[in-house]
């Protein structure tokens, strides 16, 4: 099978032979290139893959991004990403040789790009449809508004390439955080789960597995899900001062691996109904601890203290004076420290983690890494 740089260069070099021959203009003949050689990437999840959706929601401040410190570095202004600067599918999109996806509520934003694909993750967003009910756009929603975008892919490019477009896709997924780490977090003064442990998991498992059936519906062939990360861990949920072992022992870190026990199974069950889904997992659980514990054995300095917040491991939801808190730290080399805030990647990290998606062995990704998804 030739390769898709050899694609490119071969539908490239028929466009002025067509041009000449059939009229076709030039326009149309390189949206059907662009269809052949690249394959498009969806977005679905929460602050850890949201590109600026909540900007263009009526949101609370926690659920923001849109002023300093964030952006700092690499877009120099701040993009509605809780990140010094990209965050995981900025990367996913280079290495896939496409431009930024843009959120899909971006008011610029045309039915041309959706060729490339979209951003449809919410800041607060949970598989949970109750989890900061009100304030983001919930994983039922954004597989609703990915049906939406489907419909008008057809309506553009027709129903043959539409459909072409949609099942050499990928859809990538960042969720659950929020269905598990909301009812613990300090903004709360009870600890009240919505369902026991175990029900909660099938719930959440199940919700997801449910979006991926809708988008199986619309065509979609190629999933990729990052599993749940040691939310207890997070600076955020540390700021009583637990070491790296205890955390882990606690209520959020214990049902992230509850739910990555359950989420394998329900993949495999939901494979045998959908015989023609590929999917990969990619254990962000391991790979933040593994960050955490030994920091400078990946670039980095510092792995438990946030660059920026304040209180015990900079974890109060303090960074950016848009918050109501003037008073925040800010470390001085953001490219040392795993966490920009109390619970996100730096820009650094992040493209830590996207590289272990999409060239990692089967000690983090499996049974594909993205990069083996996206070329079959």
């Amino acid at each position: 099978m030739a390769s898709s740089r050899a694609l490119l260069i071969l539908c490239f070099s028929a466009i002025v032979f067509l041009k000449i021959t059939s009229g076709q203009s030039i326009a149309n003949v390189s949206t059907i290139c662009l269809l052949a050689s690249n394959s498009a990437v969806f977005v679905f999840g929460d602050s850890i893959f949201d590109s600026g959706n909540n900007n263009y929601i009526n949101t609370i401040v926690h659920l923001l991004s849109n002023y300093q410190p964030y952006g700092q570095t690499f877009f120099k202004f701040p993009t509605g990403r809780f990140s010094d600067g990209r965050i995981i599918p900025d990367f996913i999109a280079e290495f896939a040789k496409l431009p930024l996806l843009p959120p899909y509520l971006y008011p610029g934003i045309y039915d041309d790009h959706y060729i490339y694909g979209v951003n449809f993750a919410s800041s607060g967003a949970g598989a949970l449809a109750e989890t900061s009910q009100g304030t983001v756009i919930d994983l039922g929603t954004q597989a609703s508004n990915f049906i939406k975008v489907s419909q008008q892919l057809k309506n553009k490019l027709g129903e043959g390439k539409a459909k072409s477009l949609i099942s050499r896709a990928v859809f990538i997924f960042s969720l659950v955080g929020n269905d598990y780490v909301t009812p613990v977090s300090p903004t709360n003064s009870t600890v009240v789960l919505p369902y026991p442990p175990q029900e909660m998991v099938d719930v959440v498992t199940g919700n997801i597995t449910i979006a991926i059936q809708k988008i199986y519906k619309e065509g979609g062939r190629k999933f990729a899900l990052m599993n749940a990360a040691p939310f207890s861990c997070f600076p955020l949920l540390r700021r009583n001062g637990s070491s790296i072992s205890s955390c882990q022992e606690e209520e959020a870190a214990l049902l992230a691996r509850l739910h990555n026990h359950v989420l394998p199974q329900k993949l495999q069950k939901l494979q045998e109904q959908l015989t023609e889904i590929k999917y990969t997992v990619f254990d962000f659980y391991n790979a933040l601890l593994q960050l955490m514990k030994y920091p400078s054995n990946y670039g980095f300095q510092e792995g438990e203290v946030a660059c920026c917040g304040g209180g015990p491991y900079r974890g109060d939801y303090s960074c950016g004076g848009k918050r109501g808190i003037e008073e925040y730290e800010l470390c001085e080399n953001v490219n040392d420290y795993v966490y920009f805030d109390s619970v996100h990647p730096t820009e650094a990290s992040a493209q830590h983690f996207a590289n272990l998606m999409w060239a990692g062995t089967g000690n983090f990704t499996h049974p594909y890494n993205l990069k083996q998804l996206f070329e079959y």
